[in-house]
């Protein structure tokens, strides 16, 4: 698909039909992620691949924003793995690992898979849910499935400020 077309195309799915995704699909996206760029190539993030009822089951228990989706991306990132900016008051992870997720959601759309980011729940509480290292954080959860029959983006979802609003030119 090219590439225009799937940015436009790709919406936020709420209500999935329950097929799973094929393993070679999660694999392609997998790889999305993998070649997404980070500073200083540190690639600190970390993906965790969620399919079993049990951990779809915890997670159900901390966000009430996941929407059945049969599969689950969670992104999270090393921070004792970060590069930390001029100043030091910002550090790379969060930063790097949105890079990652949002690969992931786009090639996703690419494979004709639907997606979710999820970012409405407690990221200590979903680490401990999960029993991830301390040293991780959990920046979003990605649901993928299939969108159910009559599903589909939101009302305003082509609804776009103009760039004379989001962009100057200096």
């Amino acid at each position: 698909m090219e590439f225009t077309e799937v940015i436009k195309k790709r919406y936020s799915c709420k209500k999935y039909d329950g097929r799973q995704v094929e393993k070679e699909k999660i694999d392609s996206i997998l790889e999305a992620g993998r070649l997404a760029p980070t500073a200083k190539n540190l690639q600190e993030q970390h993906i965790y691949v969620i399919q079993s009822d049990k951990l779809l089951t915890k997670i159900d228990e901390i966000t009430p924003c996941r929407y059945g989706a049969p599969t689950v991306l969670v992104v999270a990132f090393d921070k004792n793995n970060v590069f930390t900016y001029p100043g030091g008051k910002r550090d790379s992870g969060v930063e790097d690992a949105a890079i990652v997720a949002t690969h992931l959601t786009l090639a996703a759309a690419n494979e004709g898979v639907d997606s979710c980011w999820l970012n409405f729940f407690d990221p200590d509480k979903a680490a401990e849910v999960l029993g991830l290292p301390e040293n991780e954080e959990i920046l979003m959860i990605l649901d993928l499935g299939y969108a159910a029959e009559g599903a589909g983006p939101l009302e305003n979802h082509n609804s776009r400020k103009p760039l004379s609003e989001t962009v100057t030119y200096l």
